[in-house]
């Protein structure tokens, strides 16, 4: 019965989309209600799947009865687990927020038609134990999140979906190829199977040029330096539930975990790929951070910010040992708390204001105590200031950085978490401190289902050292850290649970 759940994380959003599809524009309200259930039922489920882990350790799903390697499998281990929580937690806190936010755009049910569908695809992505149907869904949650980038159907979100567009059929192609040349010399698409076979020492300057094709592929899917271009218009162009998708959830997903699992669990790492993972990274965070500093526009010092924060996730995993994974993939849970929130607050500031220019702002926490509030927890978090989440995640990265002797990095780490402090601490200061300006008087608090998003957000943000301890982190962070760190070892794990 436990291997039934596995299914519902694709079969759920995708059949919420068809019926909302169906019956979204005949009923108001309709498509509000059905994705807030849908969402709600995910999170439920992911989170009770931490639960059967624990019990019953990895389980393999066979679609349609056939047995892997020659049908399609579907499995659940730590790293699983671990992303399906992060992606339904986030999704579901957002499709509340959008109920009351996505009433001034017309046509609210497309907008949840592709809002489950992304969805859909993520959990797609994590759940796939074959390389090819990863790629499919995440073609499902990529073509779904163009077109939610240019929902506002302006000139500004029409630019940025079609520059989005193209760099994501680029990134496509480069994993395309990759998974081409992989079947070539495995001749299978299983991901355990294709582990067993190139673990044989078969054609190693194929899988070199695979390595480079998926770094690039999944680095430009990551946002990562130097394949950020994309990120910094779509974000800001996209209603602002979608921008703390895209930055919360959707990079991760489509691209930080299937680097994980990819070169950890099917390629296997080598010296040379960690040092690639590892000088992305410090490039991610030192430049996202410095873009980040001289923004005005609320949204796109937030998408900066979100290309210097995937580099310490990035750094942490690329340093290789226990401590750094562990590290990365806390920031990665983290970064979805915090970064969601602060993009929901944007658009709590956007809504009430209709303006994202810090400088046209100021003294918002009269009118919008709660918006001020919660966004101060989240910029907190963000520069990792004690207690907050952030804090123990980037003290985790920094003190792997010196475990493992890459002191400079370890510098780097610190310095860019100050400068992540000045810039927030620009945007408290122009947004929600000093004079609340004349043309603000008459604005107000938003709506109770935005509020209620951005506390709950808020509160796992102050929450969110608890998964540090004993037997919280054991069947959630600790399990999904053994399940990176298992290496090419999955493949045999798996291929025990299916028998």
């Amino acid at each position: 019965m436990t291997r039934i759940l596995l299914p519902l994380f694709v079969v759920i959003p995708l059949g919420a989309a068809f019926l909302n599809s169906l019956i979204g524009k005949r009923i108001k309200g309709f498509s509000d209600v059905l994705s807030a259930i849908a969402t709600c039922a995910l999170a439920c489920i992911s989170i009770y799947s931490v639960f059967i882990f624990k019990d019953t350790g990895l389980i393999v799903y066979k679609v349609g009865g056939w047995i892997p390697p020659m049908g399609i499998a579907m499995v659940m281990d730590g790293l699983t687990v671990f992303m399906l929580v992060t992606v339904n937690l986030v999704a579901f806190l957002i499709s509340i927020y959008s109920i009351s936010y996505m009433e001034k755009y017309t046509e609210k049910w497309i907008f949840y038609c592709l809002f489950l569908l992304m969805v859909a695809g993520m959990n797609g992505v994590i759940i796939s134990g074959d390389l090819f149907n990863l790629y499919v869904f995440l073609e499902i949650a990529a073509i779904a999140s163009y077109a939610l980038v240019a929902f506002g159907t302006e000139h500004e979100e029409l630019e940025a979906a079609f520059k989005y567009a193209v760099m994501g059929t680029v990134a496509s192609s480069f994993i395309l190829l990759g998974i081409a040349f992989l079947y070539s010399v495995t001749s299978t698409l299983n991901m355990a199977d294709m582990s067993l076979e190139i673990a044989k020492g078969g054609s190693p300057r194929i899988i070199m040029l695979v390595s480079v094709f998926f770094l690039m592929g999944f680095g430009l899917k990551s946002a990562l330096v130097p394949f950020h271009a994309w990120l910094p218009d779509a974000h800001p162009s996209a209603p602002a539930p979608i921008s703390a998708m895209l930055s919360g959830v959707l990079i991760k997903s489509l691209g930080i975990y299937a680097i994980a699992r990819v070169f950890f669990n099917v390629l296997g790492t080598s010296p040379q790929v960690l040092s690639a993972l590892m000088i992305l990274g410090v490039l991610s965070l030192i430049i996202g951070g410095c873009l980040a500093l001289g923004q005005w526009d609320f949204k796109r010092l937030l998408a900066y910010s979100s290309i210097s924060q995937i580099g310490y996730v990035m750094l942490g995993i690329g340093l290789g040992t226990p401590l750094g994974i562990m590290g990365g993939l806390f920031h990665l849970f983290n970064h979805s708390i915090f970064k969601s929130l602060l993009f929901l607050n944007s658009g709590a500031v956007e809504y009430a204001t209709g303006t994202r220019d810090l400088q046209k702002m100021g003294g918002l926490r009269e009118k919008m105590p709660v918006t001020s509030s919660t966004s101060l927890i989240g910029s907190m978090s963000i520069a990792g200031i004690p207690p907050f989440n952030g804090f123990w995640s980037k003290l985790i990265i920094i003190a792997a950085c010196v475990q493992a002797h890459h002191f400079a990095y370890a510098v780097w780490a610190v310095l860019i978490s100050l400068l992540t402090l000045a810039y927030f601490m620009k945007v408290q200061r122009y947004a929600f401190f000093g004079e609340l300006k004349e043309r603000l008087s008459h604005i107000k608090e938003c709506p109770f289902f935005m509020k209620f998003s951005m506390i709950s957000l808020a509160v796992l943000c102050l929450a969110g050292g608890l998964l540090l301890l004993p037997g919280v982190f054991d069947s959630f962070l600790g399990a999904a850290s053994d399940a990176v760190l298992a290496g090419k070892d999955y493949a045999n794990v798996v291929f025990v649970a299916i028998r």
